[in-house]
């Protein structure tokens, strides 16, 4: 099982997958890419390459039957919607970006 199944069957914590990361490295058999072996689409591993902010998105989407894309897009709505102004949805959606959650 990937490190996605596992962590959505409540086997292991979203903080290991670090773990798993050293696992692929250290296993001369495999053939699977590390995005095969962790269990994500190149999509969601190019995206938590850089932001590992990510991953409970990705878990979401999982979890929910919908795609990354739209588990991202429902959390910005869900801020932007808490927003009193659009200057503040811009402002939220700026700050979100800075610290990798979008």
């Amino acid at each position: 099982m990937s490190f996605i199944d596992l962590c959505l069957s409540g086997d292991v914590l979203e903080d290991e997958i670090d773990s798993f990361v050293d696992n692929w490295h250290e296993d001369d058999e495999t053939t699977l890419e590390l995005h095969d072996y962790l269990g994500m689409s190149w999509e969601e591993y190019s995206v938590w390459a850089t932001r590992p902010s990510v991953l409970p998105f990705i878990l979401s989407a999982r979890n929910n039957g919908t795609s990354f894309d739209v588990e991202l897009n429902q959390e910005r709505l869900a801020l932007a919607a808490r927003a009193e102004t659009a200057e503040e949805a811009q402002r939220m959606e700026s700050w979100l970006k800075l610290i990798g959650k979008i």
